[in-house]
């Protein structure tokens, strides 16, 4: 693991993940730029000291010189996102299979190297999209794929948060410090928190790409830099149109991710926040609900289905279904074989481009004067 040391949130979400199924385990770490600090973060999760290093260059250059089955056999990075680029070019050119927490690096010119290294060294790269993982979002998405709904029309994508309604950066707030700092976060500031995960879900379930946009972003907070609020036109493949916002200033609102298709002959409705129901409705007719681990649902939704109905699963259980099918495509490559086909869905390095080249294009389009920007 690179990242993910004491005060961190995300790396202790991406072990609790990776641990699920016991499929994975940490053998290793650089676990902050500062090796003390790196040093006792190892002495918390009771690795040998001399697994844990003082920098990400000296872990993968050392696990490098180690016997194959004794070394690492991927690197997981959990990192902000201008810390995310460095380690996952290291690694793939030292032959390690990456997970890199999203977006999946700081500009458009990063994620297009990393695209390359990846066709050219045939190593596995998953992006924690974690939204993917969800039951009920792989069950939309065969749903969309089958024609349930017929040919899509119309997709309205939102993702409120309250949590930056206020200057929260200039508190002792670890995480609102990186996120608002153009020089950690990149170009996008909500858009690039959060917003890649409605681009991500949006072309996800529909199956297809965002191919121009309209953007209005701004910065509500005084004195704030990034963008905190974005309002977005989507045209997408097919002739489907779309609305996509974005906040981090909605007060009130906790973590509202929800998604709407409508399709020629019906709509699908999905909210991360009660995330075991999948809303399908028909052209004059009542709305269906399906339930997680209820009824005859898709084979992918009930592969990715871990408990009895009506017990909630969600957030760590997203990444966790990334981490397992991550996992099966390494052992599968370590052994020579082939992996279940229903464990092999995951965001790849070419889908952290497309979010990249997503927050670009709505930068751009929103500080110029074109109404609409390619992709």
């Amino acid at each position: 693991m690179v990242g993910g040391g004491r005060g961190a949130f995300i790396g202790g979400v991406h072990r609790i993940a990776a641990a699920i199924d016991q499929q994975i385990e940490l053998v290793c770490g650089a676990f902050s730029s500062n090796p003390e600090k790196s040093r006792l973060s190892g002495e918390d999760f009771y690795l040998p000291a001399n697994r844990v290093y003082g920098s990400y260059e000296e872990m993968i250059l050392e696990e490098k010189k180690l016997p194959l089955g004794e070394r690492m056999d991927f690197v997981s990075i959990v990192t902000p996102n201008h810390v995310h680029f460095g380690p996952a070019k290291l690694a793939l050119e030292n032959g390690f299979h990456v997970v890199c927490d999203k977006p999946v690096t700081f500009n458009v010119d990063e994620a297009r190297i990393l695209v390359k290294l990846v066709e050219e060294t045939g190593l596995i790269f998953a992006l924690t999209h974690n939204y993917t993982g969800y039951p009920m979002v792989k069950q939309a998405r065969v749903m969309v794929a089958n024609g349930d709904i017929g040919k899509v029309r119309k997709v309205v994508v939102e993702y409120p948060q309250g949590w930056l309604a206020t200057k929260k950066e200039n508190t002792d707030h670890k995480q609102a410090g990186w996120r608002v700092d153009p020089a950690k976060s990149g170009m996008g500031g909500a858009m690039g928190d959060i917003g890649t995960h409605a681009e991500n879900l949006a072309e996800y379930i529909t199956g297809l790409k965002i191919t121009e946009v309209c953007a209005d972003l701004t910065s509500f907070v005084e004195g704030r830099v990034l963008d905190d609020d974005a309002n977005i036109l989507l045209r997408m493949e097919g002739g489907a149109k779309g609305v996509l916002h974005c906040s981090q200033i909605a007060v009130g609102e906790e973590n509202g991710l929800n998604i709407r298709v409508w399709g020629e002959t019906g709509g699908l409705e999905w909210h991360q926040q009660e995330p075991n129901t999948l809303i399908v409705k028909q052209h004059e007719g009542p709305a269906t609900h399906l339930r997680t681990g209820v009824g005859a649902l898709s084979d992918a939704a009930n592969a990715h289905t871990r408990v009895p109905a009506g017990h909630p699963e969600g957030y760590l259980e997203g990444f966790a279904n990334i981490y397992r099918n991550f996992a099966s495509c390494v052992r599968a490559r370590l052994e020579g074989t082939t992996p279940d086909p229903l464990h092999t869905d995951f965001p790849t390095v070419e889908d952290g481009l497309r979010g990249m080249i997503f927050v670009e294009k709505v930068v751009e389009n929103s500080k110029g004067t074109e109404k609409w920007t390619k992709l």
